[in-house]
């Protein structure tokens, strides 16, 4: 039987939180370095390698709902520890795939897995540290993106090298970890709370809250993954093709400082409207300086992008726990997580189209300009006195 939730010390339930906030990322992002040797040995179209790469997203919005569903029908834990199984199992079913269609059937259950995770971090949150909701949303964020940076740090230089050169058994060795906080979840989680078990699982979609915060972590979303995507076809436009691995590097490893700070100041700014406005404004900012300054200061701008972008994305994912009715988290979370990665989709879309229309490159961060202004505005339109501490 787990431990009772207040007899539990907080740092054991916030490492449990750091775990499964680092289960969230950790084989997703083993990916992209392993991808030349996934096209060489499985002969991949380009179509095919764009829906490889897509197909995560796409199912981190579709399975929302779904993950709400299991929420509500078994609860919080039950969500966390079989997501990580579909993380873990999925991940090292990936290295056995002969061909595209078991490559893809094996990424869409390793994506349902952390699209099944996603709505249960907050009410898990929620449920396990109540009166330390900010804190507990940094650590777990903290988690989350400590290890986007380590599966891309070591993929290649370490891992590789362990297994041979296999990307395969890459695959496998990543799942491992995964497999291990699943279990770990699933000795040490606390069970569920004294309050009654949900039962509601769909999103009131009538609730303007639901799409207030959905829009705002839309904004964050396309602030990160358009200039994901964009920025190094515009530095090649701008004759600087030289800056690309640089400025990535620098926008990806730009998030771990500012994920750091928010633990010591999250609790203190969460609900402060100007904090929201600060990083959207900070987005703008960095967006402009990419734009205008597109020589080696690219590299300062976009770190400081990726440390503006990890702190909006903390304070706006503390929001559905502080929120929201304490039964009711999880499909608010869904909501939020069905509305938002669709969001960042459609901007990029949008940024695409401008550049292709107008043969200007810098119109392509025009959307991202914009959710930077709406970041910095929607929170004033939000009821924050409905906080529960």
């Amino acid at each position: 039987m787990a431990p009772n939730i207040s007899a539990r010390p907080v740092w054991a339930t916030l490492t449990l939180l750091w775990l499964a906030g680092s289960g969230l990322r950790l084989t997703l992002l083993a990916v992209p370095p392993v991808l030349p040797l996934i096209h060489a040995d499985l002969n991949l179209s380009e179509v095919q390698v764009g829906a490889l790469g897509s197909l995560p997203t796409l199912l981190l919005a579709l399975a929302a709902i779904p993950g709400s569903l299991l929420i509500a029908r078994f609860g919080v834990k039950t969500a966390l520890v079989v997501g990580l199984l579909m993380v873990g199992l999925g991940s090292a079913a990936r290295g056995g795939a002969t061909g595209i269609a078991s490559l893809y059937l094996a990424t869409i259950v390793t994506a349902a897995g952390v699209a099944v995770m996603q709505p249960a971090m907050p009410p898990a949150v929620r449920a396990w540290i109540p009166e330390r909701i900010p804190l507990a949303t940094a650590v777990y964020t903290n988690g989350l993106l400590v290890a986007e940076v380590l599966a891309v740090a070591l993929t290649l230089p370490v891992i590789l090298p362990m297994v041979d050169g296999s990307w395969r058994l890459a695959f496998v060795v990543w799942g491992v970890p995964v497999l291990a906080i699943a279990a770990i979840i699933a000795i040490f989680a606390p069970g569920a709370p004294k309050i009654r078990v949900p039962q509601r699982w769909w999103p009131n979609w009538r609730d303007p809250l639901i799409w207030r915060l959905g829009f705002c972590l839309g904004c964050v979303n396309t602030c990160y993954f358009a200039t994901n995507t964009f920025l190094p076809d515009y530095l090649h436009a701008m004759g600087r093709g030289d800056l690309v691995s640089g400025a990535l590097t620098s926008l990806n490893l730009g998030q771990l400082p500012a994920s750091f700070l928010m633990l010591a100041i999250a609790p203190r700014v969460v609900l402060k409207r100007w904090a929201y406005a600060c990083v959207g404004l900070g987005n703008l900012a960095c967006i402009a300086g990419i734009v205008l300054m597109p020589g080696d200061a690219v590299l300062i701008w976009s770190g400081l992008l990726g440390f503006s972008v990890a702190a909006g994305l903390i304070l706006v994912l503390a929001l559905a726990p502080l929120l929201g009715d304490p039964d009711d988290v999880h499909r608010l979370s869904a909501a939020i997580f069905t509305i938002s990665y669709p969001c960042a989709v459609l901007m990029s879309v949008i940024g695409g189209y401008a550049w292709d229309v107008t043969g200007l490159s810098w119109t392509a961060f025009m959307p991202i300009g914009f959710c930077a202004i709406v970041l910095a505005g929607l929170p004033f339109t939000i009821d924050f006195g409905r906080a529960r501490r």
